[in-house]
């Protein structure tokens, strides 16, 4: 199965990476309310895993998880509100992307996935500071979405597992998603630095969805610290090739679309290894590239398409 999506996103690389550039940004949109479409679904028809509802059962793709194929268009359609010259009212631009961030954020918390509502708010931070918003602003605009969070969180039921969450991530003693991410601990501790060898580890037999959220800790139990640092040294690699594009490209649509890409893989990635090591609390979020998921290879398979379709030309 999970050769048969890497097959698909091998394909979905290539023909996002083949057409041309402005068709690309044309058909976006439409892809863009397709996957907002899919979104919408969720709370009708979606599967509920775990006490959570993110997923809809499609004929070719069972248990798709939606907000993986709407993540790349959406920051695209951002990259396009804010590169529009049709208005020219910046702060207008600010908060017509904003509504949309808010629309998508308002159907992730209902599934609830906090995880994901956060990782879409920071792309459209990190967009709008692109653009040259004003600091205080751009701050003030944080400051607010952290209180609505907290509030949420303290007065909303069905946002009291992240309270937990937090609680456990502090109290080492109490919670079964802390346990899991002290077993991962233990886990890249026994691996050292060359690992126990393939297949020797045992972490994935003791955490559940070890082969996702925690496929970091599994890695570094059978292949050692050593795989760690080059799986960090190629996803930096990657992340300075494409920077390095965005600082001699001139439009700034381009510009939006390549930063939006590489931060929704660079901040997925951080909190996936950040929540092996237990810098953060527990979260379901894959590791791009690696992880196991049809969804998150699809995703992932986008943006790298975009990526490569907006960076393969020579910039003089």
């Amino acid at each position: 199965k999970h050769i048969f999506f890497v097959f698909l996103g091998i394909i979905i690389i290539f023909i996002l990476s083949s057409i041309d550039e402005d068709k690309l940004f044309k058909i976006s949109p439409v892809f863009f309310l397709i996957s907002l479409f899919t979104l919408f679904l969720v709370p009708i028809i979606g599967i509920e895993v775990n006490s959570a509802q993110r997923w809809i059962d499609l004929y070719l793709l069972p248990r798709f998880q939606p907000i993986e194929l709407v993540k790349p268009f959406l920051v695209i359609l951002i990259s396009l509100i804010l590169s529009s010259e049709k208005f020219t009212n910046i702060y207008l631009k600010y908060f017509i992307s904003f509504l949309i961030t808010l629309l998508i954020a308002l159907l992730l918390a209902a599934q609830p996935d906090i995880g994901q509502t956060l990782l879409v708010f920071f792309s459209w931070s990190v967009l709008i500071f692109i653009s040259g918003i004003n600091v205080i602003l751009l701050i003030t605009s944080g400051l607010i979405l952290c209180a609505v969070l907290y509030f949420s969180i303290n007065f909303f039921p069905k946002f009291a597992y992240i309270k937990n969450r937090i609680l456990s991530f502090f109290n080492t003693e109490t919670g079964t998603h802390n346990a899991q991410s002290e077993k991962a601990i233990e886990s890249i501790t026994s691996g050292g630095f060359f690992g126990k060898g393939i297949g020797e580890g045992t972490l994935k037999n003791k955490v559940p969805e070890a082969h996702t959220d925690y496929i970091i800790s599994v890695i570094s139990e059978e292949f050692g610290v050593i795989a760690i640092i080059l799986i960090l040294l190629i996803f930096l690699i990657f992340i300075y090739s494409v920077f390095k594009k965005v600082y001699l490209v001139n439009e700034e649509r381009t510009k939006l679309v390549l930063v939006g890409c590489i931060s929704l893989i660079l901040l997925q990635a951080m909190i996936h290894i950040g929540v092996n090591i237990r810098l953060f609390p527990t979260t379901g979020m894959t590791l791009p590239f690696i992880s196991y998921g049809g969804s998150s290879i699809i995703s992932i398979s986008i943006l790298s398409g975009i990526i490569l379709n907006l960076t393969k030309r020579q910039i003089n």
